[in-house]
């Protein structure tokens, strides 16, 4: 298996994508990697990476890549100037499996906007598939998941499409988790039938038409707060939302374990009684921590590509690369459209 690492993406710069993808190649020992940037900057953060980690550089190779995705460049700019950039050649080894460079999927931590457009131009998307969705896992109770989708892939989508992000991410579920008729719920103001606007509606009544010959169990509307309550696995929303509500997740689970530490801390009572419960605030602290849960799959593009959070580190960066490398084994695009073929043809 190769993994093809668009090295010039995020806020931290190559340092922290080179030492991500070097962890992530010391738990995956038969992985190799490609690295595409500018060469000699990549060579030279190769020679500095930590003593633990060094062997893991002779499973990497160097493809040189002078241009760059400007963090600010829109999805038109990327589509007009980026096709000799470090993300576009990434994205192109991941095209021809035979001709070398070749991969099985890619992960970039760079522009969101970009590399939607540029994935789909240069991969294409899965059969009845019109526009890809950026979708992660988010903890629930009782140590479970949900599958939240879109996550900033289309700020608006019409209720079609909310049916497809329904169905995709039903099938993701299926496919990495096993369960077998996954619970889906669309996102809204409320759970009563009249709320909502009208985008919302329509995909309810869409989604409810196909629910009997589908794959997934409807639950109808679900607010906020049902993300976390456990017995949702897919969620559905468009992208604008989504990404609103992945990074208010985010920041309010750092703010959780800032507060628990500082209340232990700030008297001798307290800092007693945490240092007897440290091994469960730390236990915690991991459960909460969204660098466990980075990297969002670009879902419904005929190849695997993985996004990171920008600001990620390289314990974040490297927990994307996991994800790319346990989608390949699962074979998702695969099964993604193979299970999408089968579902009844939807009216337009």
């Amino acid at each position: 298996m190769r993994i093809a690492i668009d090295v010039m993406g995020g806020d931290l710069g190559p340092p922290a994508i080179i030492e991500g993808v070097a962890k992530a190649a010391c738990l995956y020992p038969d992985v190799r990697f490609l690295l595409f940037g500018p060469s000699r900057q990549i060579t030279a953060e190769l020679s500095r990476l930590p003593q633990p980690l060094v062997a893991a550089a002779s499973r990497m190779s160097v493809c040189d890549a002078t241009y760059v995705v400007p963090p600010e460049a829109s999805a038109a700019w990327a589509l007009r100037h980026g096709q000799q950039t470090s993300m576009a050649r990434m994205l192109r080894s991941l095209v021809h499996p035979d001709r070398p460079p070749d991969a099985d999927a890619g992960v970039s931590a760079g522009n969101t906007a970009a590399l939607v457009a540029l994935s789909r131009r240069e991969l294409g998307t899965l059969p009845t598939v019109t526009r890809p969705a950026i979708s992660t896992s988010i903890p629930t109770r009782n140590g479970k998941h949900c599958y939240l989708l879109d996550l900033g892939a289309n700020v608006d989508s019409p209720a079609q499409r909310l049916v497809e992000f329904a169905l995709m991410g039903a099938v993701m579920a299926q496919c990495v988790d096993g369960v077998a008729r996954p619970r889906v719920g669309l996102l809204n103001v409320g759970v009563e039938a009249t709320k909502g606007g009208q985008v919302v509606r329509e995909a309810d009544i869409l989604i409810r038409s196909i629910n009997e010959a589908s794959l997934f169990d409807y639950q109808g509307y679900a607010e906020g707060g049902d993300l976390f309550q456990g017995y949702l696995d897919v969620l559905v929303c468009d992208g604008f939302v989504g990404n609103a509500v992945l990074k208010s997740s985010e920041g309010l689970a750092r703010m959780l374990v800032e507060r628990v530490q500082a209340t232990f801390e700030s008297r001798l009572t307290g800092r007693l009684v945490g240092f007897l419960a440290r091994p469960a605030l730390k236990r915690l602290k991991q459960e909460l921590d969204p660098v466990r849960y980075n990297g969002a799959s670009l879902l419904g593009l005929s190849r695997t590509v993985v996004k990171s959070h920008g600001a990620s580190h390289a314990d974040g960066f490297c927990y994307a690369v996991v994800r790319a490398i346990d989608e390949v084994a699962q074979q998702l695009p695969e099964r993604l459209a193979h299970r999408l073929m089968q579902l009844p043809r939807r009216s337009e």
